[in-house]
């Protein structure tokens, strides 16, 4: 076996493959995306490449992958085969991997020293937004998964700040499925400045030496007579909606005929008809809502089975039930057919579809033939995933759950650190199967893996080539696809490997001379200083750093600080707190959650709140009267002294941030330290006075004020007598207390 021989590569460990080398070669020219299968060495091309740039350009390696898992797999890899020497006299390694974890400062001073930087994008992008360190001196940026190089994923904002920052900047991209769209491959290519595209694929004479077997199979099952029971009467009640609908004059499918594009069309009209105020619309929209919920449970009980539709029939009982409950889910709970059928599942002793029963055959089968097996399967649903590993337990199996960070309702999310722990003891054989949902497709490299098992079809040509390429990636391979007959799975299954045979005849037609890939018009280098804050001041809550806005307000200018802020989205100076909502979360939150206590914290807590509404109308938004969210403007305007803004868009959100924060700048100094407002009462400057010690706010302020009467007062009070005021803690009162007596100067 012939091996690469470079000076940053350790001798005798990387394979010579011819198509790797040719693949490297072409991606030092230009801004390359690479798209290769699964178990083809994307990661080998990415770090040829590192060590050619490193070599011959100096600077910095950032390496970016979506999930902390695959970044931790990435680490690994480069730290066995790539040799860098640490920076000057540092004893610490030249590789780094960024988390949110650390802090800042510790942040910056690792990006200083190291070499070569792992990380999930959407951490560099924050330290980036808050100015801890630049992209000046990274001479490869690395995209992994670059198929998620649209929209407002934090690739794209990276990648046009890397080639509008960086002195000597290279952008190699990768991904094993782009899409079957063409156009959508032209999206990412133009998000991310690529200007050429190598591809291959398993037939093509360099790569397949190295292609290993991967067996794919469907197997039909049988849906058995109660869940068949249980879908009849659901559809049944879609049909009465549908009837519902077409009586209000609405343009419907036959039932047989409702897909996800059909629900789209429907809600297309209804939005239509509430933009013209027609009251057939608000009620339109809540039978729209029962449809689609009638449809998942459709969906539920044909691919993942009785258990998964019970809890979810539960589910959508508790709400309507329930105090909040939508009016979907209201009618729902009170529909007596739905409650019969609710009624019937809590009889259901034990799972009746037939697929937990072929997941668990499948896998004694596989490691009573190969006992050193390692097999994954992917289910869509938590509670799936749930099912099959007390399933597999129950029946001496060992296996692990691997699902997303958040936890929803009963079911835990496992933290980055864990799905790390749980991957290492998968490699090291401590147990045998993996149950994972969507976080476990993208990437992954468990060398032994040999068997995979689709417990439903999925109907995109990107999860099914992901979830396909976690088996057969260094020796043969078997996937096994659950198909439920005469259901959507059916369906799933032939809308895949449709989009799939599409994807890759529009993958042959790149790079071809009849299509060459267009580069993107990438702004002309700008100065570091462009992108070192030097503008107007802002906090921004670190939750809200998903949003085009904190990007916008980066590119004007702004010195952003990301912090977690107790109220509000935005902090100006020491007056101002902003509350950012689009229109559609403004109405949600008024029906879903307290948004007049949520605003009246943040109204309380400065002197000047501002809420800024963004885009749409409010009233055609939700089924709810026009007066009532007239009523709760006028609370907020009148009640609560918040100032209401309404912006276009996200753009025009962010350009009235910058007005805000370079007002509220302007107005520092001696001049307007205290202005004259001529329409303040005795009892509002007062508020004014107090609330301006630091840390107080308007609501302390009011406290105090009310127990002691008069500022004066309050600035003779005692410790003991600040304390003793309720809601004021003693942390509050020795602040009052002491800068009272402190002397000026």
């Amino acid at each position: 076996m012939d091996f690469i021989s470079h000076p940053m590569i350790k001798p005798d460990t990387i394979e010579k493959r011819e198509y790797q080398l040719a693949i490297a070669m072409k991606a030092l020219d230009a801004n390359t995306m690479v798209i290769l299968p699964t178990g083809l060495g994307k990661t080998a091309v990415a770090l040829l490449v590192a060590a050619s740039r490193l070599y011959n350009e100096g600077g910095k390696v950032l390496m970016l992958a979506p999930t902390k898992p695959l970044v931790e797999q990435h680490l690994r890899y480069f730290e066995k085969y790539l040799l860098v020497k640490p920076a000057g006299e540092s004893i610490a390694s030249p590789f780094v991997m960024f988390t949110g974890e650390a802090p800042p400062a510790e942040r910056t001073a690792e990006w200083e020293r190291a070499t070569v930087i792992l990380a999930t994008p959407q951490v560099i992008k924050n330290d980036l937004i808050a100015g801890r360190y630049t992209l000046s001196d990274v001479t490869l940026m690395v995209v992994d998964e670059c198929h998620r190089a649209v929209g407002n994923y934090a690739y794209v904002f990276l990648a046009q700040r890397y080639l509008g920052s960086a002195d000597k900047p290279l952008l190699l991209a990768m991904t094993a499925s782009p899409g079957g769209a063409q156009e959508k491959v032209q999206d990412v290519c133009a998000s991310l400045g690529i200007a050429h595209v190598e591809t291959r694929t398993d037939n093509d004479p360099d790569v397949s030496p190295y292609v290993f077997e991967r067996e794919l199979e469907y197997l039909s099952i049988d849906l058995p007579p109660d869940l068949k029971s249980a879908i009849a009467v659901i559809n049944g009640l879609i049909e009465e909606r549908l009837a519902l609908l077409a009586s209000l004059h609405f343009t419907v499918p036959k039932r047989e005929k409702l897909s996800i594009k059909a629900l789209n069309a429907i809600n297309a009209q209804i939005q239509q008809r509430i933009a013209s105020r027609d009251p057939a619309g608000y009620s339109a929209a809540s039978v729209y809502a029962e449809c689609m919920k009638l449809k998942h449970a459709v969906t539920l009980a044909e691919s993942q089975g009785s258990e998964v539709l019970k809890g979810y029939l539960a589910k959508l009982i508790a709400e309507g039930t329930g105090s909040g409950g939508s009016k979907a889910s209201q009618r729902l709970a009170a529909d007596q057919s739905f409650r019969e059928l609710f009624a019937r599942s809590t009889e259901w002793t034990k799972e009746l579809h037939p697929k937990t029963g072929f997941v668990l055959d499948l896998v004694k089968a596989q490691l009573e033939a190969f006992p050193k097996s390692r097999i994954i399967v992917f289910a869509t649903y938590r509670d799936t995933v749930q099912l099959l590993a007390d399933h597999l337990t129950t029946h001496g199996i060992a296996c692990e759950r691997f699902v997303g960070q958040a936890t929803k309702d009963s079911e835990k999310g496992l933290s980055q650190k864990k799905q790390i722990a749980a991957l290492t003891r998968f490699r090291e054989g401590e147990f045998r199967v993996l149950i994972a949902t969507s976080v476990g497709e993208e990437g992954l490299d468990v060398p032994s893996t040999d068997m995979v098992i689709f417990y439903e079809a999925v109907p995109s040509e990107i999860r099914s080539i992901q979830r396909k390429g976690r088996t057969g990636r260094h020796g043969a391979g078997r996937v096994v696809v659950l198909v439920t007959k005469g259901t959507s799975d059916e369906v799933f299954q032939h809308v895949s490997a449709s989009k799939e045979k599409m994807m890759h005849k529009s993958m042959r037609t790149f790079g071809s001379a009849a299509n060459p890939i267009q580069r993107p018009v990438v702004a002309d280098q700008v100065s570091i200083e462009e992108f070192t804050p030097q503008g107007p001041k802002i906090v921004i809550d670190d939750r809200e750093t998903s949003s085009k806005v904190v990007e916008l307000l980066s590119e004007m200018g702004a010195a952003i600080r990301l912090e977690r802020l107790p109220h509000g989205d935005y902090a100006i100076g020491d007056r101002i707190l902003v509350e950012r909502k689009t229109a559609r979360d403004f109405v949600d939150t008024l029906i879903n959650r307290d948004l007049l206590g949520q605003v009246k914290a943040m109204a309380e807590a400065v002197t000047r709140p501002v809420m800024i509404i963004e885009g749409g109308d409010l009233y055609v938004q939700r089924d709810i009267h026009p007066n009532a969210i007239k009523g709760v403007l006028a609370a907020l305007t009148v009640d609560m002294g918040v100032s209401l803004l309404f912006t276009r868009d996200e753009q025009d959100t962010a350009q009235m941030l910058m007005v805000l924060a370079k007002r509220e700048e302007g107005e520092r100094g001696e001049r307007k330290a205290h202005p004259h407002k001529t329409h303040r009462s005795v009892r509002e400057d007062q508020e004014y006075i107090v609330s301006a010690f630091p840390e107080i706010g308007l609501r302390n302020a009011r406290l105090l004020l009310a127990h002691f009467g008069s500022v004066q007062a309050i600035a003779n009070a005692s410790l003991e007598e600040l304390v003793a005021v309720k809601g004021i803690g003693e942390k509050t009162g020795a602040r009052v207390f002491e800068l009272s007596r402190a002397r000026y100067g």
